[in-house]
């Protein structure tokens, strides 16, 4: 049997958001590495997945690792690291996805990290705007 983690490893490798809707949690909470409050929500997570499938350059994914975790409510739930690399805008991406899941083996929580500095910037750039162009997130007031 093909694990949650498998069927969503190849979702993002072949970019197919269709694929992703069925492994989220109607309330999955997606935590960025740029944004202090998480994204909730299916259709918001899948948007944002679509906006991060049009930024990176070059994913994919070179490490799996496994165990539990803690989730932001306290509870202890299974979970997967996936080690990725990619390039945004010219720069090397270094990162980490942690899936953790619910009982019936759905993401509820998805945390991105990744590394450098100036590609974490590079991101939150090109992310931000494809979450204004996509009308996910309001553009920011003209000063």
């Amino acid at each position: 049997m093909t694990s949650t983690t498998d069927r969503f490893r190849a979702a993002v490798e072949s970019r197919d958001l269709t694929a992703l809707d069925d492994l989220f949690t109607e309330d999955v909470r997606f935590y960025s590495p740029v944004k202090f409050k998480p994204f909730e929500g299916r259709p918001m997570v899948i948007g944002l997945c679509n906006v991060l499938f049009r930024t990176f350059e070059e994913f994919r994914y070179v490490g799996r690792l496994d165990g539990t975790g803690e989730t932001a409510d306290g509870k202890e739930a299974p979970s997967e690291i996936l080690v990725f690399r990619a390039t945004v805008n010219g720069k090397e991406i270094h990162g980490l996805d942690l899936l953790q899941f619910d009982e019936s083996g759905r993401i509820k929580e998805f945390t991105v990290m990744v590394r450098p500095l100036s590609a974490v910037q590079a991101m939150s750039d090109a992310v931000f705007a494809g979450l204004v162009a996509d009308g996910l997130v309001p553009a920011p007031a003209e000063g």
